[in-house]
């Protein structure tokens, strides 16, 4: 099954990418490997704004970053014009707005990783760092970035 059978099949329709609002680009290739600058939660297409452990659940975590990681393939798509030249996965970054109390980061990240395992297969399974912060851009409750070795 390709990569765009498997969205099809999940129901996934890869967004248009939203242009930086800052001072930096979306992708840069070096080399074999491709690097997807963050992208943070959304939510009816606006910033999923909040703070888990605060005014968010756990649960809710999963779709948060999950919905972040359908944006990180938009991305990945327009920059490789075809995401079956995803090798594999190499990376994904995780950061979570956190209350002080909250420890369940990882359980957040989990959303992201599991779509990426999904639409990659073995390809997507990779190492990951889901880190706790106190704010991220726009009150977003979710942000995630990755690398992925491309195949020429």
């Amino acid at each position: 099954m390709t990569v765009y059978e498997k969205l099809r099949e999940l129901k996934i329709t890869l967004p248009e990418p939203t242009a930086p609002v800052a001072a930096f680009v979306p992708t840069v290739l070096a080399g074999n490997l491709l690097y997807v600058s963050g992208h943070i939660a959304k939510r009816a297409g606006k910033s999923w704004a909040g703070q888990w452990g605060s005014d968010l659940l756990t649960e809710e975590g999963r779709q948060a970053a999950r919905n972040a990681g359908i944006d990180l393939l938009g991305t990945l798509h327009q920059a490789l014009g075809d995401l079956s030249r995803v090798k594999r996965i190499v990376k994904l970054l995780c950061f979570v707005n956190s209350a002080s109390c909250f420890t369940e980061q990882h359980l957040v990240a989990n959303g992201a990783s599991e779509l990426l395992q999904e639409v990659f297969g073995l390809a997507g399974a990779h190492p990951r760092s889901a880190i706790g912060v106190a704010q991220l851009p726009m009150g977003s409750c979710v942000e995630v970035e990755l690398v992925a070795e491309i195949q020429s």
